[in-house]
C-alpha cells in the first residue's frame, strides 16, 4: 500500500507527550507499506482489532490502545490516506466516517 500523509504521524510522535507512539506507529507504517489490501476483510485478516468504519475508513488501536489512528483506503488504487491520529478522547470528538 502507498501511504499518503505520513507527516501527520511523524509530527504526532515528535510531540514530547506522544513520544511513546513512535515505535508502534513506525511499525504500523512499515507493515502496511508491504500490504496489498483488496477490501476491508483483508485488513481484518491482518489486524483483528481494527475497526472497519463506513466510507472506507479503518480505525486502528496504537500503543496498547492508548491512541487511535484513522485511515481512508482506496483499495482499487492501493492507497492509504492517514486522516487522524490522537488519544481516545480526541477520537471520541471526531466523526471517523467523514474525517
Amino acid at each position: 500500500m502507498r501511504i499518503i500523509s505520513v507527516k501527520i504521524i511523524k509530527d504526532f510522535w515528535q510531540q514530547p507527550h506522544h513520544a511513546d507512539a513512535q515505535q508502534p506507529l513506525a511499525a504500523w507504517y512499515h507493515e502496511v507499506r508491504k500490504e496489498q489490501w483488496s477490501n476491508p476483510h483483508d485488513v481484518k485478516a491482518k489486524y483483528k482489532h481494527a475497526s472497519i468504519v463506513k466510507n472506507k475508513r479503518v480505525a486502528f488501536n496504537i500503543a496498547g490502545n492508548k491512541y487511535r489512528l484513522v485511515i481512508a483506503v482506496k483499495y482499487d488504487f492501493q492507497i492509504v490516506y492517514i486522516r487522524f491520529i490522537g488519544t481516545h478522547k480526541d477520537y471520541d470528538a471526531i466523526n471517523a466516517e467523514t474525517i
